[in-house]
């Protein structure tokens, strides 16, 4: 199951920089366990060579066993010292020449393309599987001059989040990528490029690195037999990150140059603008901008009197941020526009829009004890965005009185049940890592248990019908069939016998991959973002709206409207989430129920879809009030 297929890990990555990579795993924990005697462990075997006795075994014998593995790469690397550093040398002087010259990266989706050209041209093959297929189409396929390798990436500094870009050009800085900027504006072909613009060519010694950050992944279609399963990944079958993190770049196919210098050190915004002015009412702030998040957190801590705009066409952009102008708000605007690389729009008047007074949000995170790791991505995300949240485990949801202490609950992937109670992966955790009671010191003993249908559900409809906002990310979603919404899942099919079931994995399966959806950017949850958006989709929960939902207030945010939204991995019958629901809200009661199907903060990557989890908390902290004339 440990395919080389991911680049995401401490082994793989290594690959894709002239290195060789390793993966080593040894049992054992603090707490001494027991090897139980299996008798036909006894035998050896390709991964068993030296059977072990059952034994009790020790925390310091793991320790011993790294160790020992670790001294055996380094004997083996001073032994081949010079054949392996001659090897480095020459794997990066092959890709610097690779990306000096036209070439082609082939891969299975290519291949296939060249099986359907020579199909077209010769119907009655009737298989290109084992054919002997002329020489032109390869010449006319696999070497099409527009499918060529660019020969390096261009990300303009006038993108309207400028500063995510520059959040993604550290990723490659850090891990060793050559990146160029702009000194002054230049041209290539067309388009003309504002100084400040990134440029990473990709003749340069890590550029499997480089293309692998930038180009989209085809994993190929994994079946077994036919008619059989798709045989899973060991992890994501693409990740792109340039489009999870929603940078705008372009490809250039041929060698190019320009004024462009090193980019010697990690990036950090440059500074912002904030116009000054004695007739000001207030500041603009675009939404846009994931750092504009930062700065209302920072702001609303202060006491400062933000604004949320409805905006539309002909006015101010949909969800503009409106600080109005007190005592001590320049200098605030001032550190913000300095230290986040922000800018400030002066007004003279109130904007003619609707207005929604914006007051600091009391957030609740889910966790459990033992650990989750989508809640700890969800955790660190909200402290670099600073985003105040206290960590509530299941025993205090099922107290109850949530409102009195909380704004937003926030439930991630893993955390809430499906329809037909706790699955099996859960219920290995809880066998591997929820310890007894008896275990515990008294103050971690509140923090045992887990979220039930019977107990929490019934806390979370009295949350939500007081006004409270409940925010579920993935199978979390299953919060909407415990409540009884008015929605279905489209990916069900209804057996000969009358049964709905699951559509089977031979006919639909998409392991995680980046996928895209169309958004509507009028709805608040939407503000700021664009038409269409990257997310990352992970087997991940859709929903189709029942006839009842839309009159029910039930809101569909963003969708899959074509039967194709593959953008980077792999998706085995993608046409199935035609029309699918992908992120919805509805009310209930006086409060608000989110799902997002897609796993949009997944591990931290995907910038690109954040905003529809900070509008999802601020939301939750608005109320209309309208904006005062001086």
């Amino acid at each position: 199951s440990y395919s080389t297929w991911w680049n995401g890990g401490l082994r793989t990555t290594q690959y894709f920089h002239n290195i060789i990579g390793l993966l080593t795993e040894t049992i054992g924990s603090p707490t001494p366990m027991e090897i139980p005697f299996i008798p036909r462990r006894q035998l050896p075997h390709s991964d068993l060579p030296f059977p072990i006795e059952p034994q009790k075994w020790h925390f310091r014998q793991s320790v011993e066993y790294s160790m020992t593995a670790n001294l055996a790469v380094l004997d083996l690397a001073s032994r081949y010292r010079e054949q392996l550093l001659t090897n480095i040398y020459r794997m990066g002087r092959n890709s610097i020449e690779r990306g000096s010259r036209d070439h082609w990266t082939l891969d299975a989706a290519r291949l296939e393309r060249v099986k359907e050209a020579y199909l077209i041209d010769n119907p009655d093959a009737g298989s290109a599987d084992s054919a002997r297929i002329p020489r032109k189409f390869f010449d006319e396929v696999l070497r099409d001059p527009g499918t060529r390798d660019p020969r390096g990436y261009v990300l303009t500094s006038a993108q309207a989040d400028f500063n995510t870009a520059g959040k993604f050009v550290n990723t490659l800085i850090e891990n060793g990528v050559e990146v160029l900027r702009a000194r002054e504006s230049f041209a290539l072909g067309e388009a003309t490029y504002p100084a400040g613009s990134f440029v990473v060519k990709t003749d340069q010694a890590f550029r499997p690195h480089v293309l692998d950050m930038f180009e989209p992944q085809h994993h190929p279609d994994d079946i077994p037999y036919p008619g059989g399963p798709p045989t899973a990944p060991y992890d994501s079958a693409g990740w792109t990150l340039a489009y999870q993190m929603g940078v705008e770049f372009d490809r250039i196919l041929d060698g190019f140059d320009g004024p462009f210098e090193p980019v010697t050190e990690v990036v950090r915004p440059g500074p912002g603008s904030l116009e000054l002015g004695e007739a000001v009412y207030g500041y603009l702030l675009n939404r846009r901008v994931n750092d504009a998040f930062t700065a209302v957190n920072r702001l609303l801590a202060a006491e400062e009197s933000v604004y949320w705009l409805e905006g539309g066409p002909g006015s101010v952009a949909p969800g503009a941020l409106l600080v109005v102008r007190k005592s001590g708000t320049e200098e605030r605007l001032r550190d913000l526009a300095g230290g986040l690389g922000l800018d400030f729009t002066a007004v003279a008047e109130p904007p003619a829009e609707r207005a929604w007074r914006m007051r600091p949000v009391r957030v609740g995170l889910w966790d459990r004890y033992g650990g989750s790791m989508p809640s700890g991505w969800t955790r660190w995300l909200l402290e670099q965005f600073e985003f105040p949240f206290e960590v509530i485990y299941p025993p205090r949801l099922d107290e109850g009185g949530l409102r009195e202490r909380f704004d937003v609950l926030v439930f991630p992937d893993g955390a809430i049940p499906g329809p037909g109670g706790e699955d099996e992966r859960s219920r290995r955790f809880r066998r591997r890592f929820q310890a007894r009671p008896e275990e515990l010191p008294e103050e971690l003993r509140k923090n045992l248990g887990r979220v039930t249908a019977e107990k929490t559900v019934p806390r979370l409809r009295e949350f939500l019908e007081q006004g409270g906002v409940v925010l579920t990310i993935g199978d979390s979603t299953a919060l909407a069939y415990h409540l009884g919404l008015p929605v279905s899942n489209p990916l069900e099919r209804r057996t000969p016998e009358g049964e709905v079931e699951p559509l089977g994995r031979e006919s639909y399966y998409v392991p995680g991959s980046v996928l895209q959806v169309r958004v509507d950017p009028s709805q608040p949850l939407a503000h700021g973002m664009s038409e269409r958006v990257d997310v990352y989709f992970n087997n991940s929960p859709v929903f189709r709206l029942d006839p009842e939902a839309l009159r029910e207030g039930v809101r569909p945010v963003a969708w899959f409207d074509r039967p194709d939204p593959l953008r980077s991995g792999w998706a085995w019958g993608e046409s199935a989430l035609e029309h699918a629901v992908a992120v919805l809200e509805a009310p209930v009661g006086t409060g608000r129920l989110v799902l997002y199907g897609p796993e949009v903060l997944f591990r931290g990557q995907p910038h690109g879809t954040f905003k529809l989890f900070f509008n999802g908390i601020l939301l939750a902290g608005v109320e209309e009030e309208p904006l005062v004339r001086p």
